[in-house]
């Protein structure tokens, strides 16, 4: 143990992408363990048996395995961007579950019996909404990015990527322009870092660390 926090994570995951975007936007220094899905390390299958990412291992022995969970905590400990003005549970929870549900079955058609198209057309229904919302400021929760932005923000990026030349056409301007800021941040880029897989005994690597 180094001292500092233990994060499982995986780059291209959207609940570990909004995990590190709160961690580092709230200056946590966590040790970074890069996961292997197809090879999921037994120290995080062991604190977490649920054994999905992110994982979250504190100094005090206690584990923090739900990605809003883990974003809540890190900006409880310094919130100097005021991002947990913008904690809409209500607008998280409906991203995590129907908005999810839609983009996994357009997204992946092969594993389900449903009309992909009916799904995008759903899921398009949702982003209509956010579109709404985000005509005043061009942020889901005040005049600047929140929780609730950088957790809605992974998923609405794999909806778009799913067909980037649909997407482009679609009457949502005020999403296209806030998905675009956020890709194109600094903090986002931060997030996204490469990182080799973890193995028990490599060097700890750091994400957030700025004391070099």
């Amino acid at each position: 143990m180094t001292g500092f926090p233990i994060l499982y994570s995986f780059r291209r995951c959207p609940y570990a992408m909004r995990a590190r975007m709160a961690l580092l936007i709230a200056d946590q220094v966590v040790e970074l363990r890069e996961v292997r899905l197809s090879h999921k390390p037994v120290e995080m299958v062991s604190a977490s048996p649920k054994a999905t990412v992110p994982v979250m291992l504190l100094p005090n022995g206690q584990v923090i395995d739900e990605s809003a969970d883990i974003m809540r905590w890190a900006l409880r400990q310094q919130d100097s961007a005021n991002w947990l003005a913008g904690d809409d549970a209500g607008l998280i929870e409906q991203i995590d579950g129907p908005f999810k549900s839609h983009l996994d079955r357009y997204k992946y058609p092969d594993r389900y019996p449903d009309d992909p198209l009916d799904h995008r057309t759903a899921g398009l229904g949702m982003l209509v909404d956010l579109n709404r919302r985000l005509g005043g400021t061009g942020w889901l929760c005040g005049a600047g990015q929140s929780m609730a932005d950088a957790a809605a923000m992974p998923f609405v990026r794999q909806f778009a990527a799913v067909d980037q030349d649909w997407f482009g056409t679609q009457a949502i301007p005020a999403v296209q322009t806030w998905l675009t800021r956020q890709i194109g941040s600094e903090l986002f880029r931060q997030a996204m870092q490469q990182y080799a897989p973890w193995r028990a005994g490599d060097p700890p690597v750091f994400l957030g660390d700025r004391r070099a």
